[in-house]
């Protein structure tokens, strides 16, 4: 397998589209913990960034061509991540003035999440492992073994 450095490593990477891409790429390192890994600009505007947190990542660009930022009041999409302390995590996500659309509650798969939304509408789901819950004991079950 080619390795590329242009590239960031997770094996799937959301691309979200923001107005203000660079006021993001700020907003989401400052309130989420993000890591900028990557960014281009072009006539001092930026136009594409990514971000890393763990081993995962997203990338993100401006409004153009056929990518719009989402519309209020609809849902097409939402990031889920996983973090360490999701208690600790929702507090910076408040400081920095993340709008918190579903609070912190213990899901019966095992995780402990909250949803909270970027100013620009994105919807981003952050979870943290509470228990090894059998996927039997909630309804699912694996397809892949």
């Amino acid at each position: 397998m080619i390795s590329n450095q242009s590239a960031p490593a997770a094996t799937v990477v959301p691309i979200l589209v923001y107005e203000d891409a660079a006021k993001a790429v700020e907003w989401l390192c400052r309130a989420f913990g993000f890591k900028e890994r990557l960014r281009a600009e072009r006539g001092g505007v930026l136009f594409h960034a990514q971000l890393v947190v763990g081993d995962g990542a997203i990338m993100l660009g401006r409004r153009g061509a056929e990518f719009t930022p989402p519309r209020e009041g609809e849902v097409s999409q939402y990031v889920h991540v996983t973090v360490e302390d999701v208690v600790a995590h929702r507090e910076q996500a408040l400081r920095s003035g993340a709008r918190i659309l579903n609070d912190l509650v213990d899901m019966p798969f095992g995780e402990r999440q909250y949803t909270a939304a970027d100013p620009e509408g994105h919807r981003w789901t952050f979870s943290q492992h509470v228990a090894d819950v059998p996927p039997e004991k909630w309804g699912a079950r694996f397809v892949i073994s």
